[in-house]
């Protein structure tokens, strides 16, 4: 275990004016705080914040950074409160502890929410102080470090997150050293097979490896002294293991059809010119790979990545990689935010030039304007992904964007205002659809019609998360208002029903419509209305909570002309009748709403499954694996919480299953006997022969919940000659 005076040794190593007692305070209190807590592997648990502090340490940031990561569990794990954090600390440290203290875990929640809102939560931390995200990265490292000794669900769980999220915002923050150990880690549990097999790959071809970067490298040396050109080091590496990984599936080939494999990496003294002469020696002794030099130098990448990069035809003909930085764009390359933040004292934060950093402040800006949390998680993921095309204002500004952004994503990378009032686009002069791709070097110019507004169709081609946001928040607000009215009107024609004036509940004079939107989680009328409009409240159920049970089954009885206690009967035999019962599906909070399963993808007991309020016809249940979730996202308004309810072999659904066979005889018998072993009912089935000579065998069968499912399906593959099964969308 690392000791805490090795970690004070290295603060005071990179910064000599540091408070070195702040850090000796912090352990003494995060060993106390901690005390009997044991980790996963039985170690003691304040081994994890000591070798945070560790790898925080490594990255020569500040005290306070390095206290946070001794203390950042504390208040989350232990007794511990952020006042004593507070007092015993500092602001500073308590405002960064504070940032990394994961939300209340509200039992309501998934558990994809709950991880959206804790990212978010960390995110906003970030706005004045990017030291948050940098503490809660080596918490990850460490984490990833570790993970073995977990079970294989939690593994797979945290791998994946960390691959989604963690990261790319390692990558975003131009951390490259974090980032390649998080990947690499990460493809470690959640391929372990491919991850074995590929380092076994690697092992066999090390020797050879090494030999060529060797040669290879002693001739760039060579080269170099003899042109006079300066150079701090020349070093060799072989690619990682998550990036081979990734072009090996993408590519579709073999490890033996990868040619970049090694690469090289020139290192010179902090002037630019020696990068460019450097360049000039390498090509001059090697010929270059026509379209493979990069220049990060002239254009930075907007995580500060500098560097050349060119491919050349090496000795035996072998292609590789050079890269060519000075000693500070690799310390940046390697570190990025944490090598180049610079901290004031009195001042908590980070300070530094606005356009390095522009990409942190749009991104704090559309995460506190997305409030769905699904929403947000998947517009975080594209966003943090790589960004490499570049285009041009006609006044010469410089605008990046992921790949396949389109004119929209231009517009509104410049300004809201100016994506808003898009109309039509010019191409390097010509004039473009705005849903086509923006190239590498294109000169775009934006037309715009004053009053014009967002198309919702927009949605169907957009990449950025900002463009794809705005356009979602004024559909949203157009869909609201025409919600609202709506509502309005339902609501009007209900309350004159029971002789209660509108504009006098509306205007909430004597306060009980503010307590019945209390009641519903709504603070104004208006949001009472528009939920009312887009079918997640009924008129009748407002109204009751408004006048009180007895007042309102008294004044229903005389409009109904039947009792109450009838009209509830008639009521749940209808919930009964459309599956409403314990035996279905239920909606979070509301009892009185028209529930069906959507038709196009058929979900059964047990899915993860999200409902969609559809006008007039109830609440669409649809799985969240249907190709239509996520359209329906564009509206989270009308996304509504949905849960199975009662056992899962109260009620059999119709699944229909396609399989693909050898064409002979004998199949479709083998078939259905395999699903009658399961004790399944058949429904129906029926075979055909495809145009590829292949058999097809499309059988219905009654199903109770998911894994009842994979069980036929299982069975079914088993079956001899049988080449695969797949579960068919749509209703059997």
């Amino acid at each position: 275990m690392i000791r805490i005076e090795e970690i004070v040794e290295k603060v005071g190593r990179s910064h000599p004016e540091a408070d070195l007692d702040l850090l000796r305070r912090a352990y003494f209190f995060s060993a106390r705080a901690h005390k009997g807590q044991t980790r996963a592997s039985g170690e003691p648990y304040l081994v994890h914040p000591l070798e945070v502090a560790n790898i925080l340490a490594d990255m020569r940031l500040d005290e306070v950074s390095v206290a946070t990561g001794l203390l950042h569990d504390v208040v989350e794990d232990t007794l511990a409160e952020p006042e004593t954090i507070r007092e015993y600390f500092g602001e500073d440290v308590s405002h960064l502890v504070e940032g990394l203290t994961k939300i209340a875990q509200i039992s309501s929640q998934s558990k994809e929410v709950q991880q959206a809102e804790n990212v978010r939560k960390m995110l906003l931390a970030m706005v004045d102080d990017v030291r948050v995200v940098l503490v809660k990265l080596a918490d990850r490292l460490h984490n990833m470090r570790t993970l073995h000794y977990l079970k294989p669900e939690k593994r797979q769980r945290i791998a994946q997150e960390t691959i989604d999220i963690y990261a790319p915002i390692a990558h975003r923050l131009g951390m490259g050293k974090v980032r390649g150990e998080l990947e690499d880690l990460s493809f470690r549990h959640l391929h372990p097979e491919d991850y074995r097999s590929l380092t076994a790959q690697l092992e066999q071809r090390r020797a050879g490896h090494e030999a060529f970067l060797a040669a290879a490298t002693s001739k760039i040396e060579e080269q170099l002294k003899e042109s006079d050109v300066p150079y701090v080091r020349v070093e060799g590496r072989v690619k990682r293991l998550y990036s081979i990984f990734k072009k090996l599936r993408r590519q579709k080939i073999e490890l033996d059809q990868v040619y970049d494999l090694v690469a090289a990496r020139v290192v010179t003294p902090d002037d630019v010119r020696y990068c460019y002469a450097a360049l000039g020696v390498i090509h001059n002794t090697w010929k270059p790979v026509p379209g493979r030099f990069k220049d990060w130098i002239g254009t930075p990448r907007d995580n500060l990545y500098q560097s050349l990069h060119t491919s050349v035809i090496g000795p035996e003909g072998q292609p590789f990689e050079i890269q060519i930085r000075t000693e500070e764009m690799h310390r940046i390359a390697e570190e990025g935010v944490a090598a180049h933040w610079k901290y004031k004292e009195g001042r908590r934060g980070a300070h530094d030039d606005d356009e390095a950093f522009q990409w942190l402040r749009s991104l704090i800006e559309w995460t506190q304007e997305v409030k769905d949390s699904r929403d947000f998680l998947e517009s975080l993921k594209l966003d943090l992904y790589p960004k490499d095309v570049y285009a041009f204002t006609p006044m010469g500004k410089i605008i990046q964007l992921p790949r396949g952004a389109t004119p929209v994503d231009f517009a509104y990378a410049i300004h809201t205002e100016v994506g808003n009032t898009c109309t039509g686009a010019r191409i390097n002069g010509r004039m473009a659809a705005l849903r086509t791709p923006i190239q590498n070097g294109d000169v775009v110019e934006i037309i715009r019609t004053q009053g014009a507004t967002p198309s919702r169709d927009w949605l169907n081609f957009v990449v950025t998360s900002k463009a794809r946001s705005r356009v979602r928040h004024w559909v949203s607000e157009q869909q609201r208002a025409e919600s609202i009215e709506i509502g309005r009107k339902m609501f009007e024609r209900e309350a004159s029903r029971f002789h209660l004036s509108p504009k006098k509940l509306l205007n909430d004079s004597d306060g009980g419509m503010k307590r019945v939107a209390g009641e519903y989680g709504y603070g104004r009328a208006d949001d009472l209305l528009a939920a009312i409009g887009y079918g997640k409240l009924v008129p009748r159920s407002v109204i009751a909570k408004y006048l009180g049970p007895e007042k309102f089954d008294e004044q229903a009885q005389k409009l109904d002309g039947q009792k109450p206690s009838r009209l509830r009967d008639g009521v749940e035999a209808v919930k009964r009748m459309i599956r409403l019962g314990d035996d279905s599906i239920v909606v979070r909070g509301v009892d009185d709403l028209l529930v069906n399963r959507a038709r196009c993808c058929n979900p059964v007991h047990g899915e993860a499954i999200v409902g969609y309020v559809t006008r007039g016809k109830g609440v669409a249940v649809h799985a969240r694996r249907c190709k239509n979730v996520e359209q329906l996202m564009i509206n989270p308004e009308r996304i509504v919480e949905v849960e199975w309810a009662g056992k899962p072999d109260s009620v059999a659904y119709a699944v229909k299953l396609l399989a693909v066979t050898e064409n002979r005889n004998g199949m479709l018998a083998g078939i259905t006997a395999a699903i009658s072993d399961m004790k399944t009912g058949i429904r129906d089935a029926r075979a055909t022969v495809a145009p590829d000579n292949r058999g097809r065998v499309e059988v219905t069968v009654e199903v109770f919940d998911v894994k009842h499912l994979d069980k036929v399906m299982r069975s079914v593959r088993n079956v001899p000659g049988v080449l695969d099964v797949e579960r068919m969308n749509g209703a059997a």
